[in-house]
């Protein structure tokens, strides 16, 4: 217990809101707890020895991703060491993620899966940190693998994955609709015009095209989506492929998933490479191999919400510093898109 690294560049004991965060850092607090929650890592016949805690992620008084080493101490057999990532949220725990995880994780997301697709192995909860914690899987993000030479080919995968996720027939009691889509657009571009009033009249105009195109979108039958689904959600460690990050989870429009997707391909084609269009043949790779296991007819709304992403891609670019150059340059993208549709 002596001497165990705690890297916490965050400081998340200094959270206001988030008290308890202390006891997260704390190792003798921590190894109470999982030696109290988690006993089936070493069959109840061993115990667990902490080796290193590391903070990886705050936002104040909201959630925090936290980083735990630890070594499985059993007489019956040698286990190896493992890193568990804790993920904590401010207004409580949230079981229905870790719930989630772990009915994916029972229902073919495992890594004995065939195809394999899986997610990170959920290994339980500690109600007192507020926290579920997932198995730390070994990977590279998807982001900058689709850039590379087999870009498509990865691009057809991933399309699997979200194939997978939406056939898992996993019930939830949330949804997102057309509507709460076209919501969250007027909340954050009004909020855009406040500070950025010379774009006030594209904006407002923008809108109004994204409510006709919303219009024009046919009511799917609704499925379990990721709701969040670009490719920093994609990890990729050889032939696996880990879906992480299923926070939003919800029944909604399967094209809200391939749409992202195509969308932040977009956005990052323009932010990195100075063209919008340079891996668009790794986007047409995920639509049309999404379309051939799911059907043609969600191309309309895959389109649909590209746009839209991509609309709310314009408000994004004002959050980030290194963004901001590309804030115009993405407004003027957009009316491009709704131009090639007739809107303009």
């Amino acid at each position: 217990m002596t001497n165990i690294p705690i890297i916490d560049r965050f400081n998340l004991a200094s959270d206001p809101k988030m008290p308890f965060l202390a006891n997260t850092l704390n190792p003798i607090e921590v190894e109470n707890q999982f030696n109290n929650h988690l006993a089936h890592l070493h069959q109840g016949k061993g115990k667990i020895e902490l080796a290193s805690i590391r903070t990886l992620r705050h936002k104040i008084g909201r959630r925090c991703l936290i980083e735990y080493k630890v070594k499985i101490i059993s007489p019956q057999e040698d286990i190896p060491s493992i890193t568990l990532l804790g993920k904590v949220r401010g207004k409580g725990l949230d079981y229905s993620s870790y719930k989630l995880n772990k009915t994916l994780w029972e229902k073919g997301f495992n890594h004995n899966s065939e195809d394999k697709i899986s997610v990170p192995e959920p290994i339980g909860i500690i109600p007192d940190f507020q926290m579920w914690l997932q198995r730390k899987v070994d990977g590279v993000n998807s982001t900058d693998l689709l850039t590379k030479e087999n870009g498509i080919d990865l691009a057809k995968k991933i399309a699997l994955v979200a194939h997978k996720l939406h056939h898992a027939n996993i019930p939830t009691k949330r949804s997102h609709t057309m509507a709460d889509e076209l919501s969250i657009l007027h909340q954050r571009l009004e909020k855009m015009m406040i500070i950025y009033p010379h774009w006030q009249t594209r904006l407002e105009r923008l809108l109004k095209l994204c409510d006709r195109l919303g219009e024009n979108t046919p009511i799917p039958e609704t499925k379990g989506i990721h709701r969040d689904f670009y490719p920093d959600q994609i990890l990729v460690d050889g032939k696996k492929l880990y879906l992480l990050d299923l926070d939003l989870y919800c029944q909604g429009d399967v094209g809200v998933d391939i749409g992202n997707f195509m969308a932040h391909l977009t956005e990052q084609s323009l932010r990195t490479l100075g063209n919008p269009d340079a891996l668009i043949d790794r986007e047409i790779a995920v639509k049309n191999k999404f379309m051939e296991l799911a059907g043609e007819n969600h191309e309309n709304a895959i389109e649909s919400y590209k746009i839209l992403t991509l609309v709310r891609h314009i408000s994004i670019s004002t959050q980030f510093p290194e963004r901001q150059p590309f804030t115009s340059t993405l407004i003027d993208l957009c009316e491009q898109y709704f131009h090639r549709l007739h809107y303009l």
